[in-house]
């Protein structure tokens, strides 16, 4: 009796290693921020012989090991620009995470999309003062860290603002006033650390094929003593209007730069190309991730998509990686080993 308890011990032990994520793996993952709505909207995911799956199944099938989830902090209800709330964000990375998915947290501070076109203060925000920012960048950031961890997950990744060229919550943390934004991604990164140290905290800037733009951002983000551990790049050809063959050597001189220059880990948090052109995205995807892999001492983490999931038939995205008939393009395949 004690031999078969003793084997039945061990069999659990390598059950649960088996399914925990190694911290070491390379990232191969997806932001998955729309798939809740999709899921209650009744779209239908379907694996190659036609057959419905689960959708975070099917990217795990392709050889992802990781969720990326956006966090808003009033969200509405809008299908496609809402939802993303804390409540909805910590039941997403329990399910992931009970997959044996990694899970990285992107904070957006506002009340839907942020990016270099728009960084809009959430309205509960909007009068507040300077001070008042500071903290409510703090007891934001701590408020959903401390419920994922409560809820028993712990991300892996934390991003302290989404595409922030230009600097975040404007006009107050505008890189026009780099003093005030480093204060605002500083209260960022002590939340995160104060509810657990071992989480990472990212810092996001688009066009990563751009070393001018890295630099200028990230030399600023120095002078102003910002704290960090990972450079987040979004790397998207088609926005600059240019085929990833003409960008992808600029890619990977500033992924090596950043690494060199700055001393910090560099992921591609964000990358996509166009649905309609597979053997073009899985070839942008097979030629990024190879980018990644080539930085010295492994210091390139990982690659990210962006909403491959999001078909464009539900959400309007054309830079989804989803057939109109439900189920994952091909291109997805080049997350496979």
């Amino acid at each position: 009796m004690k031999n078969i308890l003793l084997k039945l011990s061990v069999l659990l032990t390598l059950t649960f290693v088996a399914c925990k994520p190694s911290a070491t793996a390379f990232v191969k993952g997806a932001d998955v921020g729309w798939l809740p709505q999709m899921e209650a909207t009744g779209y239908k995911f379907y694996d190659k012989d036609g057959t419905e799956k689960e959708c975070l199944q099917l990217l795990k099938d392709r050889g992802m090991n990781s969720v990326r989830l956006r966090v808003w902090v009033n969200p509405d209800n809008d299908k496609a620009s809402g939802h993303c709330s804390k409540e909805e964000t910590v039941v997403m990375a329990l399910r992931a995470q009970k997959m044996g998915m990694r899970v990285m947290i992107d904070f957006h501070y506002s009340d839907s999309w942020a990016d270099p076109a728009k960084q809009n203060k959430p309205a509960a925000w909007k009068n507040h003062s300077f001070p008042e920012l500071l903290n409510d960048v703090y007891n934001h950031t701590f408020d959903v860290v401390n419920a994922l961890k409560t809820a028993g997950v712990t991300p892996e990744w934390v991003q302290i603002g989404n595409e922030i060229p230009g600097g975040m919550l404007w006009p107050d943390g505008s890189t026009n006033n780099w003093n005030q934004l480093g204060q605002l991604l500083n209260k960022g990164y002590d939340a995160v650390k104060a509810v657990d140290k071992k989480i990472k905290v990212i810092v996001h800037v688009d066009e990563g094929n751009n070393n001018a733009k890295f630099r200028t951002f990230f030399d600023n983000a120095t002078a102003q003593k910002v704290k960090y551990d990972i450079i987040g790049l979004s790397y998207y050809p088609f926005w600059i209007k240019k085929d990833y063959s003409e960008t992808i050597a600029d890619l990977e001189f500033n992924l090596k730069d950043m690494v060199q220059r700055y001393n910090k880990d560099v992921m591609i948090v964000e990358v996509g190309g166009e649905d309609d052109k597979i053997q073009n995205t899985y070839e942008l995807l097979k030629a990024t991730i190879d980018a990644v892999k080539k930085v010295p001492n492994n210091r390139g983490l990982g690659v990210m998509y962006w909403e491959p999931q999001g078909a464009k038939s539900w959400s309007g995205y054309s830079l989804s990686a989803w057939l109109p008939n439900g189920q994952p393009s091909p291109a997805l395949d080049a997350f496979k080993e």
